[in-house]
């Protein structure tokens, strides 16, 4: 099934139609319905750095879909970073794994990337796992 096949599944009414969870450890992040589905581009640091060299670079790469929390209670178990600039990253609050997203502290708003949550709950894929 293709990305955007995906990606039209997990959406209903704009909304997220199922749970979203920990690709890592299962935890549930954000309830359904809880999420509007946005279309932004931000670039995330990757969950394994792969290729820094020196520990002041870090790798990211662009996301292009996200869930958009208004209000940072609705999440169920999020973590958040220091501040980076005028953002927070988001991460498992169980695990602390991450960035799932960010959080803007101008708008308040919190993004979480499609690509690095799972949803509903069927167990974790390993191979998803491995991917991230």
């Amino acid at each position: 099934m293709s990305d955007d096949a995906v990606l039209q599944e997990e959406i209903s009414d704009n909304k997220n139609r199922n749970e979203v969870r920990c690709v890592f450890c299962n935890s549930l992040m954000l309830r359904e319905k809880q999420g509007e589905y946005v279309e932004e581009t931000f670039e995330l640091p990757l969950v394994h750095q792969k290729h820094a060299k020196d520990i002041k670079t870090i790798e990211t790469e662009k996301h292009h879909h996200f869930w958009l929390v208004y209000d940072m209670f609705h999440f169920e178990n999020i973590g958040f970073s220091n501040t980076v600039d005028t953002i927070k990253y988001l991460i498992c609050a169980d695990c602390d794994m991450g960035p799932v997203g960010y959080h803007d502290i101008e708008n308040k708003k919190c993004y979480i990337a499609l690509k690095r949550v799972r949803h509903g709950n069927a167990p974790p894929d390993v191979a998803a796992i491995k991917s991230v």
